[in-house]
């Protein structure tokens, strides 16, 4: 079945969704050409999978370049995209000011990924003057969206009181649904609010969860933080993590 675009200005998402799963070169060719026919949208997914190689021979540098292209074209994620690239050098050199730069204006096009990676920068002054207050209005505006991963974020600033008024119970409710939202920190945090309440078997519910979805930097911090749990459940689930952090770490 051939590739279709929508309007001939839009990808068909779910048929391109079937192609990757099952034929990824296949794909990635429907991909190339409608991209080259100035598609946006499939610009932005061709960066994507240059980036993973996914389809196609990984090329960060081109992933790059299709990101500024399709960001020339107005598009928000592609903007955020090619934050990314410069934050972390894929593709070509670092350049933590104008990923700044990048990730601000897609936080202004309203951009969930676009605010969070943003409100990462203003935290911790890099390629930006250092905004704390910034940064927690960011991560609001991006959990507010939908975003988990701030959604987790904004619960520890309400749960820590920084840099706004301490509580609690809006913490708890932020770690709820970043966790329910499919984020292995906020699943973490909220397992830590149900041991807490003596909710254990829910608890562990939630960590086996994290610890299916946790990367390695998640499970460096993760595995000796349950090993001071008071519950010996939960101390016993820490061998879990250790040894998928060994698995990961092999894999590296």
């Amino acid at each position: 079945m051939p590739f279709e675009l929508r309007n001939r200005q839009e990808l068909d998402s779910d048929q391109f969704a079937q192609m990757l799963e099952h034929s990824p070169a296949k794909a990635a060719q429907a991909l190339l050409a409608a991209a080259g026919q100035g598609i946006v949208e499939a610009q932005v997914l061709l960066g994507q999978i240059l980036l993973d190689g996914r389809g196609i021979e990984k090329d960060p540098a081109l992933a790059r370049r299709w990101f500024a292209i399709a960001a020339n074209g107005g598009s928000a994620m592609a903007t955020n995209m090619l934050g990314r690239c410069l934050e972390h050098g894929w593709g070509g050199g670092v350049d933590q000011a104008e990923a700044a730069r990048h990730y601000r204006q897609a936080a202004q096009a309203g951009l969930d990924w676009g605010l969070y990676n943003y409100a990462n920068l203003l935290a911790t002054g890099r390629g930006v003057a250092r905004d704390n207050l910034a940064a927690l209005a960011c991560y609001r505006q991006a959990a507010e969206l939908g975003h988990a991963k701030s959604m987790n974020l904004l619960g520890r600033y309400l749960e820590e009181g920084q840099h706004c008024p301490l509580d609690v119970a809006g913490a708890q409710r932020w770690y709820q649904r970043s966790a329910e939202a499919g984020d292995f920190r906020g699943q973490f945090s909220h397992a830590g609010v149900l041991a807490a309440q003596g909710r254990t078997h829910d608890a562990l519910a939630w960590l086996q969860r994290a610890l299916a979805a946790g990367n390695v930097n998640f499970l460096r911090v993760a595995g000796p933080a349950l090993e001071q749990a008071g519950e010996p459940e939960i101390r016993a689930l820490a061998v879990d993590y250790r040894a998928r952090l060994a698995r990961l770490e092999a894999l590296a």
